[in-house]
């Protein structure tokens, strides 16, 4: 958040968490003589939802209208969220205590799914020798601007993609609803997904067209976690490889 220069807020998931406590809550003014909306920290550029999954599901999908639509609904008034506006969340694994599975709908809003893991033996000894990691983040100065993110948001969507690469999208959403070992496939919002993380991974890598390499190489973070299946973490990590090596491009 400091390096893009965005607003920033945080909010810790917890079994009792309310979703007022998240998207705000409309209280009595008694000198206007009636209800003001008190907004909650949604509002804000850069939402940080840790341990998301500690929370219970009605709690989580308080997120999905923010998630889609980039506003919230409280007491019938719709309130738009500022401009750029995207959720980072964390989660424990699912078979710790208090956790509560994430509904599938709730999954199909994230963009991607990546696993940290441990780091590398380098990283880590660089880590435990060097300077406490949250000075280090108080000290990083905006790289951008909030306009700059926009501004890179549209030039994503500026990225062209060919009748033939649609076609090659729209075969790996078949392919996944006819699996072996999976029980729901893609939704089109995933096929959507793919595309966006497909313009943008060519536009990192400077180039103006979409080329099935720049789908390939997010297929796996943007589908494994919208399958439905009876396997979960690395097993589906693998199903969606595997959905992915079973459809040839033409």
């Amino acid at each position: 958040a400091a390096t893009l220069g965005l607003e920033f807020q945080r909010m810790q998931f917890t079994a009792d968490l309310l979703p007022s406590d998240i998207l705000g809550v409309s209280v009595y003014d008694q000198n206007d003589r009636g209800f003001r909306f008190h907004p909650g920290p949604v509002f804000t550029q850069l939402l940080l939802a840790d341990e998301i999954n500690r929370a219970p599901p009605r709690t989580q999908s308080a997120l999905l209208e923010a998630m889609a639509e980039h506003q919230v609904s409280v007491d019938g008034v719709s309130h738009r969220l500022p401009a750029p506006f995207f959720v980072i969340a964390t989660q424990n694994p699912v078979d710790l205590s208090g956790t509560f599975p994430l509904p599938d709908s709730q999954l199909d809003r994230f963009l991607l799914r990546l696993s940290m893991g441990y780091p590398d033996a380098e990283a880590e000894r660089a880590m435990l020798a060097g300077r406490d990691r949250r000075l280090m983040i108080n000290e990083t100065l905006p790289r951008l601007a909030a306009d700059d993110v926009l501004a890179l948001q549209k030039a994503v969507d500026g990225v062209h993609a060919s009748d033939a690469l649609l076609d090659y999208v729209q075969r790996l959403l078949v392919e996944s609803r006819r699996h072996a070992g999976v029980r729901v496939g893609l939704s089109p919002r995933a096929g959507l997904a793919l595309l966006r993380g497909g313009r943008a991974h060519a536009l990192l890598l400077g180039r103006a067209h979409v080329l099935p390499d720049d789908v390939q190489a997010l297929f796996v973070a943007v589908a494994a976690h919208r399958l439905v299946t009876d396997v979960d973490g690395a097993g589906r990590d693998a199903l969606a490889a595997s959905i992915l090596k079973a459809v040839a491009v033409d």
